[in-house]
């Protein structure tokens, strides 16, 4: 079992910054790829980054530039810097943990998701 917790979610205005946190805890957090999800209303979950134990990471088209993802392997711990956020970031944004999958990731395990509001 892993257990995620994020946080760091909350509102910002349009070209703003903000960074996500989460937690890992259980299982060995090193051999897997990490990475967040995200669900904006009406919308399917979709794939936003990961990282794996190698280091190496992808993201989806629509963050690439902006968004950056890392690691804490001490810690337990992986965070999401957003920068020059557009509204349609907003979104409820979930850590994952699973293994690799070509230029994603398979989440096994979901932490419980944190509110990311963009505002004009």
């Amino acid at each position: 079992q892993v257990q995620l917790v994020e946080s760091g979610g909350g509102m910002v205005q349009t070209g703003g910054s903000m960074r996500l946190s989460c937690a890992a805890s259980g299982r060995t957090f090193s051999t897997r790829a990490m990475g967040w999800f995200r669900q904006a209303p009406g919308k399917e979950r979709v794939f936003v980054a990961c990282i794996r134990g190698s280091g190496s990471t992808d993201y989806a088209d629509s963050v690439k530039g902006r968004f950056t993802i890392s690691r804490d392997n001490a810690k337990n711990t992986i965070y999401l810097q957003m920068d020059s956020l557009k509204s349609e970031d907003t979104a409820v944004y979930y850590c994952a943990h699973g293994p690799n999958s070509g230029q994603t990731m398979i989440p096994l395990y979901w932490g419980q998701g944190t509110q990311v509001t963009v505002s004009s």
